[in-house]
């Protein structure tokens, strides 16, 4: 485990990608409530360089003990990222204590921790972009210039 000192796991999903918000009508009230997260988040912040995080988890080990000293969360929410998404800007996540095997835990150290799970999810999603095809992404942006230039910048009739 050398090197590593926060575990975090998640789910992305690319905002962009999302061109519906009706969930189907056999879907589980949890489903439901997940489609309009996603929303409201859309809603906040828009989907360009837009990302939303989910199933994400956060685990924090504060001894080399496997069953004392461990402080996990949940956390679900957005990560903006710069214009050409090679950077992240900010993100805006909902954190939850999941778990905690320390007998000397009080409140104000699991709010310490949940802010701290902001700023860790912030520091991995750089490495999450490093690790993939910053080659793909550079060409989705270039298209995607490129078919605004061509239709200089006409989104729709009568706009």
């Amino acid at each position: 485990m050398k090197g590593q000192w926060v575990e975090i796991e998640f789910d992305c999903l690319p905002m962009r990608s999302i061109s519906r918000f009706d969930a189907p009508i056999d879907a589980s009230p949890r489903y439901e409530a997940f489609v309009r997260r996603i929303k409201a988040a859309m809603d906040k912040h828009g989907s360009h360089n837009t990302y939303y995080l989910h199933r994400g988890t956060c685990v924090f080990r504060l001894t080399n003990a496997e069953n004392r000293g461990e402080i996990a969360f949940n956390f679900e929410g957005t990560v903006l990222t710069g214009t050409k998404d090679e950077k992240t800007r900010s993100v805006d996540l909902s954190v939850e204590l999941l778990r905690e095997t320390c007998g000397w835990l009080s409140q104000p150290i699991v709010e310490f921790f949940a802010e701290s799970v902001q700023h860790a999810v912030l520091v991995e999603f750089d490495r999450y972009i490093a690790a993939g095809d910053l080659t793909k992404t550079h060409e989705r942006i270039e298209k995607l210039n490129a078919e605004n230039e061509a239709g200089e910048g006409f989104v729709g009739m009568y706009l």
